[in-house]
């Protein structure tokens, strides 16, 4: 479950770092009112995550999952620019965010 949570907890950090952008340094009321809720949601679904994940690992797998999907919605919405030096990047945090995963489950076993 606590894989789960993270997962929740991710969704609302990328809601968070979107809305974030569409405050306008915090003097739109909506997005605002959006941006805290959802640092809210995410803070609280990655505590549920904390109570059995090692706080590194579910740190670590909540910004990582967090950044790229901030990247794949901001290009998505936003038309960011993608270049081949993201794409490897973000390839390189996907295989580290799975890496984390695979350890924790060897070191639970």
């Amino acid at each position: 479950m606590a894989w789960g949570y993270l997962l929740i907890a991710s969704v609302f950090e990328v809601v968070f770092a979107l809305a974030t952008d569409a405050t306008h340094g915090f003097t739109v009321l909506g997005p605002s009112l959006l941006t805290v809720a959802a640092a809210a949601g995410g803070i609280f679904f990655l505590s549920l995550a904390l109570k059995t994940l090692d706080v590194g690992v579910g740190y670590t797998v909540w910004t990582g999952i967090g950044s790229v999907g901030t990247v794949v919605f901001g290009t998505a919405l936003f038309h960011e620019a993608v270049t081949p030096a993201k794409v490897i990047a973000f390839v390189l945090i996907i295989g580290g965010v799975l890496g984390l995963k695979v350890a924790d489950k060897l070191a639970a076993a």
